[in-house]
């Protein structure tokens, strides 16, 4: 059986630039095409100031093979457009000339993207975890609810006389998170999806794309029948971050690829490995898990100087820098989180857990993030397991030259 672990002597290994070393030196266990994904949030045009412009003009849309718009809003009865303005009304920034119309907004700046890069897949991201739970709960619900989304998204039937036919290329089911109650209503839901999406691609002659997000915890993928909905889908968009949060008082990593026995809570098993194992034992194929990264940090304050603050207790999220878009406190982007060093901050990493975190012992402030290495060290894992490939959330979070989207895609890449 191919193994999907980092070698064991890398884990533990003391001096980092020899492990990288080996690592980019070993024989990768596949080289195939790998996912190369990215979430685009349809805020980001507000506080961000963040357009669908912007990852053509940073080189971001020349290495993504997917991208994922979230989100459309989800009722019981079907699909609805959360944001009218910023989808298809508003005149944003143009890639490749003026709008047309009447289309505008972010899908007509999807629809020029694609324009440029023909392989390049766009799904809408639905989000809505009521909706999903009432609409699954009958068959004709059902039935109901997957056309509208069909009919909305994919045919593009956005307006009285606005179509965003072409636009989308799927639809990712975001149901975060299902209940006991739902599970069997989880797979009768997305069987629908992919016969409904089957049917419509036998009529165009063209293949829908099916994904769904797939929770971490034990708790919240109990409650999925994972290969049977694997069954159904492209890919599950495996969660690879959230593990540990400002919700907890106690600092730890937010995305750690391995758990250590240092690691106060590790009999809960909040790691991606765990994560992903669970996801194979259960009977998903490998090629059919895409790894989450995230491209924010999450931070605690009031933390002690021991162990430079890893595993300590806080008095509270930390405060987010005035020039972070994301305006919430223990939560920064990469862009912030980049130029710490220069403010006070240190740099640290664990070689067991394969996370990185910065310490600031004046204002006893801590932040947990992924950087080029840790996404780089990642990329490794995702190849030696013949995994599908890995995702950001968000494509806006990243510093200005898109490091950690082109790390990752580096990483991903094909290697002969």
């Amino acid at each position: 059986m191919r193994s999907h672990r980092l070698p064991r002597f890398c884990v533990r290994l003391s001096h980092l630039l020899l492990c990288v070393l080996l690592l980019t030196g070993l024989a990768l266990a596949d080289d195939g095409h790998k996912v190369v994904g990215g979430y685009f949030e349809e805020w980001s045009i507000y506080f961000a100031n963040f357009n669908i412009a912007n990852l053509q003009n940073n080189g971001v849309a020349d290495r993504l093979t997917h991208l994922f718009y979230a989100f459309g809003g989800v009722n019981s009865t079907g699909c609805y457009i959360a944001d009218p303005w910023a989808d298809y009304q508003s005149h944003l920034p143009t890639i490749t000339g003026p709008y047309a119309g009447p289309l505008y907004g972010n899908f007509a700046a999807l629809q020029q993207l694609k324009q440029l890069h023909p392989n390049l897949k766009v799904l809408i991201s639905l989000a809505g975890a009521p909706g999903f739970s009432a609409a699954a709960a009958t068959d004709a619900g059902r039935q109901a609810f997957v056309a509208s989304c069909i009919d909305l998204f994919v045919n593009g039937n956005v307006a009285s006389g606005v179509s965003a036919a072409g636009v989308f290329d799927g639809i990712d089911v975001d149901w975060e998170f299902p209940s006991a109650a739902d599970t069997a209503n989880v797979t009768l839901l997305m069987r629908e999806f992919r016969k409904q999406l089957n049917a419509l691609g036998r009529a165009n002659d063209h293949h829908y794309l099916l994904t769904m997000f797939g929770p971490a915890g034990q708790q919240n993928f109990s409650n999925i029948e994972l290969a049977q909905v694997g069954r159904t889908l492209d890919f599950y968009n495996v969660q690879g971050y959230d593990f540990h949060g400002t919700w907890e008082t106690s600092t730890n990593h937010d995305a750690p690829l391995y758990d250590s026995p240092q690691d106060p809570v590790a009999l809960e098993n909040f790691n991606i490995d765990y994560t992903i194992n669970a996801y194979l034992q259960a009977g998903v194929p490998a090629r059919k898990l895409v790894m989450g990264i995230p491209l924010y940090g999450r931070g605690w304050t009031g933390v002690p100087n021991i162990h430079h603050g890893l595993y300590q207790t806080s008095t509270g999220p930390a405060p987010f820098a005035p020039a972070d878009f994301l305006l919430t406190p223990g939560v920064e982007t990469y862009l912030t989180l980049s130029t710490a060093t220069s403010q006070g901050y240190r740099r640290y990493f664990d070689q067991r857990r394969i996370a990185a975190w910065l310490y600031n012992p004046a204002t006893q402030t801590f932040w947990t993030y992924d950087d080029p290495l840790t996404v780089r060290l990642k990329t490794i894992y995702i190849h030696r397991g013949g995994l599908g490939g890995a995702f950001v959330w968000a494509v806006k979070d990243d510093d200005a030259n898109a490091t950690l989207i082109k790390t990752m895609a580096d990483g991903l890449s094909r290697h002969d």
